[in-house]
């Protein structure tokens, strides 16, 4: 399918990977490959700018906490098995490495020591949704002034896959690749934006169809930081999705406004609505487009 002029030359996003199956890949189409090796690399010339970052954001805003994040190193596919290969880094480093305004330097530097503009970025990995309506419809929402990244922009509903949610009675800060399960890690990416979807627009997720994976894209604005994108169905219509974003979830914080927009429009990617989205969004869109609209 072609693309828009304005989608396909944008620079706030680029792919990393767009799945060549026109279905989708579902969850069992999926494997982690998981160890400290795709950890950061840590520049110690560097490592106390991430701690006077960390503690100057957090100044500026309340509602930042540190948390561990899935760090994702590369991809491989072979056989129409799909594998992440994973280590482990945190918010902390992201903020001070991938959203920090010295991230050109650290992707030079990377460059020259190992040949990885990424190797000294935290590059956790999000995951985002496009999600559907019953009357096809897609869900955006128009972040809060009070989140990190992208207020006040339109965005789709996402957030990060948890290691905390993998493993049990360890605290977040002491968990280690060896205490994580690959299973279990493959399935927190999966169901990890079932429960964004719910706790952002409150739709219970007894109404949301098994994810599918579109691929991973890259936010450009903040280095290259990757978020895979799926592709969820909901078996609410937009009035229902309305009344339950209203009542409001658990991270009803983070976004100020529900938008609406039709199925074609988002595949004809019309210029109005492109220049409002953040680059997260872009990357959903941009991948929807590309595989889902061959499917059934």
């Amino acid at each position: 399918m072609a693309l828009k002029k304005g989608m396909d030359e944008d620079p706030d996003i680029s792919l990393m990977f767009q799945c060549p199956f026109k279905e989708g890949l579902t969850q069992d189409k999926v494997q982690v490959d998981i160890s400290s090796k795709y950890n950061r690399r840590v520049l110690p010339s560097y490592e106390q700018k991430i701690e006077e970052i960390w503690g100057e954001r957090c100044l500026e805003n309340q509602w930042l906490f540190n948390g561990a994040k899935f760090r994702i190193h590369s991809m491989s596919q072979e056989n129409g098995i799909l594998t992440f290969c994973l280590g482990l880094t945190d918010y902390k480093d992201y903020i001070g490495t991938n959203w920090s305004k010295d991230s050109s330097f650290l992707q030079q530097q990377g460059l020259e020591d190992f040949g990885d503009s990424q190797a000294y970025l935290a590059e956790p990995l999000g995951v985002g949704a496009m999600l559907q309506t019953e009357d096809g419809y897609f869900v955006f929402l128009r972040r809060s002034q009070q989140v990190a990244e992208a207020a006040g922009q339109v965005d789709i509903p996402g957030g990060h896959p948890e290691p905390k949610a993998v493993v049990k009675n360890i605290p977040e800060e002491a968990i280690r690749v060896e205490h994580l399960s690959r299973e279990l890690v493959v399935q927190e990416l999966f169901s990890s934006i079932l429960g964004e979807i719910r706790d952002e627009v409150n739709i219970p997720e007894a109404c949301l169809s098994r994810p599918v994976l579109l691929g991973v894209a890259q936010n450009n604005r903040s280095a290259g930081r990757p978020s895979a994108e799926f592709y969820v169905r909901c078996k609410l219509t937009v009035e229902e999705v309305r009344q339950n974003y209203l009542i409001g979830g658990p991270e009803a914080h983070e976004s100020t406004s529900i938008v609406f927009v039709k199925a074609e429009d988002v595949i004809l990617t019309e210029e109005w609505l492109w220049k409002q989205l953040c680059p997260s969004a872009k990357g959903g869109v941009k991948l929807y487009s590309l595989v889902r609209p061959q499917l059934d």
